[in-house]
């Protein structure tokens, strides 16, 4: 796995955009504050099977929706081997708040200078009604045990957004998961 602990990695952060992971590719390796208190290091799950998704604002419908599905399917994802990861440009205090609203039962990490949404390819050139901008790209990568990107998903819907990655799941090797 590449490193990119803190301090930020520059040249990710000048690059406009990084290319796009793909299933095959390492997953790039990261540290950042989660809202528990401590901070998570990908390579320090090695072993385990990674949902990680990149959402654009705590608290906001689309993300809510969203992240109230990974907590309401966490029993079946929990039960075919998965740890969810969920990651914003949130601070600390916010995804505190959006955990305690929501009740939501997985770690939430905070990327506020948005390294680590560069590195995997989840922030770009976005549009809206005709309007270009640049933000947060919803993004979903299944990781296994081996730091390998099994699934990437890119522009994701919030609605029903487990069931379509549990049906993807089902479409991979069983020997993968």
């Amino acid at each position: 796995m590449s490193d990119i602990n803190s301090p930020a990695n520059p040249a990710a952060q000048d690059s406009p955009a990084a290319a796009r992971l793909e299933a095959g590719q390492t997953a790039p390796n990261f540290t950042l504050p989660s809202d528990e208190g401590d901070s998570i290091t990908l390579s320090a799950l090695r072993g385990q099977n990674i949902i990680l998704y990149f959402y654009p604002a705590a608290m906001t419908p689309g993300c809510t929706t969203e992240a109230c599905d990974f907590r309401d399917n966490l029993a079946r994802l929990s039960s075919r081997g998965f740890t969810v990861l969920g990651i914003s440009k949130d601070p600390l205090d916010k995804l505190i708040r959006f955990r305690e609203r929501d009740h939501l039962t997985f770690p939430l990490l905070s990327d506020a200078d948005l390294t680590v949404h560069r590195l995997y390819g989840a922030y770009g050139e976005k549009k809206l009604y005709g309007k270009v901008y640049e933000g947060v790209i919803r993004s979903t990568f299944v990781i296994d045990g081996d730091g390998v990107i099994r699934i990437a998903r890119y522009n994701v819907r919030a609605k029903d957004h487990v069931d379509s990655l549990l049906r993807a799941l089902d479409k991979l090797d069983g020997s993968v998961f």
